[in-house]
């Protein structure tokens, strides 16, 4: 919370309003502002104050080679205060590793808390880029909330006073600050530079290494395998690739009493883990680690970002544009294996384990073909004379085993007629691959090409249309900058004009990009073909169907409800991965995101 709100002053218009546009001319508006308004609040000279001394060093300002460090500025200001008569030193407030852009910082919070309270009424600091750099924030704490409690300030570099409202270095304090900003938005661009540079040379930067690397004691100090904790992630993905969830490996290594990532980090550096923890593996750390590309062997940065210079919220970047650097360091699992669990975690695959401690080879990966639920297994016992003792496994739609008849049908299949029907099919596509590979080569580039034919003819079109426009709203933009910067247009419509154009700008490149993305379908789709066929040709001669096969090669299956007649051939549509079109959520088929068309064959 800011220290205006509780304080509970009303926010006034600030003479800094926010650069838009031109810096040279706001600064030209500022100064001329500072003349023109004369509202400041007339402070009252105390006999004796109570100092509270402010410092603070970003890790931004050492990398960019401030000269001036944080036990200087407690030497020069303790020396300022002692040569003062009337003055008391109550306490330093220090922040060391802090951005100025941000007065969420626990240093000048307690100042100002301590202001607030009485404890202190004069607050000195070596400039004004040490309380912040955020100019309008500055402004308004010493112009308008300072002195209306009657607290004076002092930044002594800049000779600013708010005892001397009259002095030059008050009237130039507003382009002070807005320099200070500029500043702080430099630095933090040039810091992005050299980190997207060192990215790009395959520099680790990283504190500490995950779990099952080790840093190494080179220049570069890119990971090197850990024996001790490699071992069990091997075995996560080995899992992770047969169809074991997060939670099954999650147990698994409890069972097995294996350290948890974050307790084994503090180990290492022999302190205790400061974070509360019951010590356990759980499905999240399991996950971080099996979606990791570090594991195998590639160096990823750029990876997150923040908002702004000014807000450090951050967020996950596009992958394309990531900084990732191949086959950097030993991996330790294969790229072949960390592909194929990335697939089994993007599937919609989540098949429970059956009593016996198993999950069946097409456990999660069928949908209702009449309410898209997903079917689930129904084991079942039964006694005759003939085969004595035995048990049915099937697969029945989901929404009629909670919901009965009323809302969907049974489609009961059973599991062998199921599984030998997908086998069969794989069989046979495997069969016409090894006889004509060209020839199914061709044919499933056809059907990729037909299904995605409507689609490019559309995004083409709107790519065109876009280029057009994004082309004119750079002339439209521009020339509202010049007009507003001549005096042609006032500031409030220029602005509305700028803020309308601008959003429509940025909405407008991103949504060009994602077409220009699937302009470039055609390429992945030889890419995908090929992937495919190589999978069938691995699995031509399997014995049976399993859960390793199914992983492998089966996107999703539908199944449609018992025919009417009794010898009818029951219906059943096979998705395949890299021919399919993969399913936006899992949840249900018919959600609309999915749009699969599910009457084909």
């Amino acid at each position: 919370m800011l220290f205006i709100e509780q304080w509970k002053i009303p926010k006034q218009r600030s003479p800094y309003c926010h650069i838009r546009y031109s810096i040279l001319f706001e600064i030209y508006r500022i100064w001329l502002l500072c003349f023109i308004r004369k509202e400041f609040i007339i402070m009252t000279k105390q006999s004796h104050y109570n100092v509270g001394i402010y410092v603070r060093l970003s890790q931004e300002d050492e990398r960019a080679g401030e000269s001036i460090s944080i036990e200087n500025q407690k030497k020069m200001l303790t020396e300022y205060v002692s040569k003062q008569t009337g003055w008391n030193l109550v306490e330093i407030y220090e922040d060391d590793g802090y951005s100025g852009t941000d007065f969420n910082r626990p240093g000048v919070q307690k100042l100002l808390d301590d202001a607030r309270s009485g404890k202190i009424n004069l607050i000195l600091c070596k400039d004004l880029s040490r309380f912040g750099r955020n100019y309008i924030e500055v402004g308004q704490y010493v112009d308008y909330v300072f002195p209306s409690f009657n607290i004076r300030f002092i930044a002594l570099s800049d000779n600013v006073d708010t005892l001397e409202r009259n002095s030059t270095a008050m009237d130039m304090m507003p382009i002070v600050n807005l320099f200070n900003e500029w500043h702080a938005a430099s630095t933090s661009k040039k810091i992005r530079a050299v980190m997207v540079s060192n990215a790009k040379q395959g520099k680790y930067h990283a504190p500490v290494a995950p779990f099952g690397y080790l840093v190494g004691d080179t220049e570069d100090r890119l990971p090197v395998v850990d024996e001790t904790n490699a071992p069990y992630v091997r075995m996560m993905y080995k899992m992770r690739f047969e169809g074991a969830s997060s939670p099954q490996i999650a147990k698994a290594l409890n069972a097995q009493g294996v350290i948890t990532p974050s307790d084994y980090t503090y180990q290492r550096l022999g302190k205790p883990n400061p974070y509360i923890s019951n010590h356990l593996w759980n499905a999240s750390m399991v996950r971080d680690i099996l979606e990791n590309p570090i594991y195998k062997g590639s160096v990823v940065s750029q990876k997150y970002t923040t908002v702004s210079y000014k807000n450090h919220k951050k967020f996950i970047r596009d992958s394309d544009e990531w900084v990732v650097i191949e086959d950097a360091f030993e991996p330790i699992v294969d790229k072949e294996l960390w592909d194929k669990v990335q697939e089994v975690n993007d599937s919609c695959s989540h098949g429970k384990v059956t009593k016996s401690g198993v999950i069946l080879p097409l456990g999660g990966l069928m949908y209702c073909a009449d309410c898209g639920a997903k079917l689930k297994n129904n084991t079942t016992f039964h006694e005759s004379k003939k085969r004595g003792k035995y048990k049915l496994v099937t697969y029945i739609c989901n929404t009629y085993a909670n919901h009965g008849k009323e809302v969907c049908s049974s489609h009961s299949i059973l599991q062998r007629i199921i599984e030998g029907l997908v086998l069969e099919d794989i069989r046979a596509r495997a069969k016409r691959v090894i006889e004509d590979e060209d020839g199914e080569r061709q044919r499933y580039l056809a059907i990729k090409a037909n299904e995605r034919k409507q689609q490019t003819e559309d995004e083409s079109r709107l790519l065109k249309q876009a280029e057009s426009r994004l082309v004119e709203l750079d002339t439209i933009i521009s020339k509202t900058y010049e007009e507003r910067m001549l005096g042609k247009l006032p500031e409030d419509l220029s602005a509305k004009m700028l803020e309308k154009y601008t959003a429509e700008q940025r909405e407008l490149s991103e949504k060009a990009e994602q077409w220009r993305k699937s302009s470039r379908q055609a390429e992945q789709d030889s890419q995908d073909v090929e992937q495919f066929i190589q999978r069938l040709k691995k699995w031509s001669d399997a014995p049976c169907l399993t859960r390793e096969l199914c992983l492998d090669l089966i996107e999703f299956i539908v199944v449609h409800a018992r025919p009417e007649e009794r010898n009818a051939p029951r219906k059943v549509d096979i998705y395949y991965k890299f021919i399919s079109k993969p399913l936006a959520d899992s949840r249900n088929l018919l959600l609309p995101q999915n749009s699969v068309e599910i009457h084909q064959q």
